[in-house]
């Protein structure tokens, strides 16, 4: 493994091609160096951003919270008050009651499988699943 010298000298050289606008790929190039050695002594010496990156802003993290509490989401994520309902979720469930009537929706029976079942030996059919008047 070689060991990186940053001279006074290379470290000057390194500022003045950074601050030419060149890509640290091409600046490792003349210096000998990688990319990655490039960046690690920008960091290093903490020369700014170029203006042409704009750093992001820190993103929430939404799944912060203290103890069980019903993560059903109220607003959008960008909106600045978008935050989860909270209440006191139901056991093994990620929602308060209320909203737990609303996630989880029993599929309807298809009308087959209902009649299957009215039918099936030893069952006494329901009147509601009675065909009448066919």
């Amino acid at each position: 493994m070689d060991l990186i010298t940053w001279t006074p000298e290379r470290v000057e050289r390194l500022t003045q091609l950074f601050e030419e606008g060149l890509p640290t790929a091409e600046i490792g190039r003349r210096l000998g160096l990688t990319k990655n050695a490039v960046i690690g002594k920008l960091h290093r010496i903490a020369l700014a951003p170029r203006g042409g990156t704009a750093i992001a802003p820190p993103q929430r993290n939404f799944f912060e919270f203290n103890g069980p509490s019903c993560l059903w989401p109220h607003g959008h994520p960008d909106d600045a008050d978008f935050h989860f309902c909270g209440a006191r979720p139901l056991p093994g469930k990620p929602y308060c009651a209320e909203h737990a009537a609303i996630a989880y929706v029993r599929p309807k029976e298809p009308k087959e499988e209902k009649a299957k079942a009215a039918w099936l030996p030893g069952r006494k059919p329901s009147p509601d699943s009675v065909n009448r008047g066919a």
